[in-house]
């Protein structure tokens, strides 16, 4: 199966950052890619905290959403759409959700980003609790892929990445991991933690970053990839808009399992 880690830099217009996504979404699927995964906030990446509570959707309605279903039936893919800002009961606060679309448009997965980022260094201050709702509950959905096979697939967003009992729960053939990681923790920690979680759980990674300098003067790192699972970088793309191709092999992972059955190993 042909998997797309979609990158973007995308800016504070949603329709301009659709219409980019729109654009990306096409090239992956003329590389005959089955699945293709958006970054976080694809959809905006806003001068301030509070930006994303202007353009926060009702779950099951909106632009956004329209948007990620009417490109999987049209473009007849899977699509996981990063994620968006998903309404709650307060008007002042919202879940960072990852939604995933079936090639007719259907909605068979929704995520709430569960591990809410907080960091200080210097100029740089995030704190994600300010206008962010935690999820509860780990997420994952079926994928029967056209050569017949049935992939187990674990839905993760960025911070989720440091937090690796999440992705034992998950029990997944290929773990999911839209991100804007920041530049400083990704120059740090991206590549090792994404090849950590990929040998951990001896599965397939597919990790799609925002990768630039934004609108909003925030530089995020980038290097989208696709991990194998023996943790070897099967493709990446540093920074930039991009579309980077990975294959998923159900044999792969049966060949790796059977060698080292550590996933049945274990204790704790």
């Amino acid at each position: 199966m042909k998997t797309a880690a979609i990158q973007m830099v995308s800016g504070t217009s949603v329709q301009a950052n659709l219409a980019a996504a729109r654009a990306l979404l096409q090239q992956a699927a003329d590389q005959d890619a089955e699945l293709a995964v958006l970054p976080e906030y694809f959809c905006v990446m806003g001068m301030q905290d509070t930006d994303k509570l202007s353009v926060q959707e009702k779950a099951g309605s909106g632009l956004i959403q329209d948007f990620l279903s009417q490109s999987a039936r049209e473009l007849r893919l899977w699509i996981v759409g990063g994620t968006l800002p998903t309404a709650t009961s307060d008007a002042n606060r919202a879940c960072n959700s990852s939604l995933a679309y079936a090639p007719s448009g259907a909605c068979v997965a929704h995520y709430d980003k569960i591990h809410l980022f907080r960091f200080a260094q210097g100029l740089e201050d995030y704190d994600e609790t300010r206008v962010l709702d935690a999820g509860t509950q780990p997420v994952r959905f079926e994928l029967p892929s056209r050569d017949g096979q049935i992939y187990t697939v674990g839905m993760s967003v960025c911070y989720d990445l440091r937090f690796p009992e999440l992705y034992r729960a998950l029990k997944a053939d290929l773990l999911l991991v839209p991100s804007a990681f920041t530049y400083t923790t990704g120059q740090a920690h991206w590549e090792l933690l994404l090849r950590a979680r990929a040998i951990e759980n001896l599965a397939y990674v597919v990790a799609a970053a925002q990768g630039g300098t934004h609108e909003n003067g925030r530089r995020t790192w980038g290097h989208s990839m696709v991990v194998g699972p023996w943790g070897e970088i099967l493709a990446q793309q540093a920074e930039g808009a991009g579309v980077v191709m990975g294959d998923v092999l159900c044999s792969r992972l049966k060949e790796v399992r059977l060698r080292l059955p550590a996933l049945s190993h274990r204790v704790l």
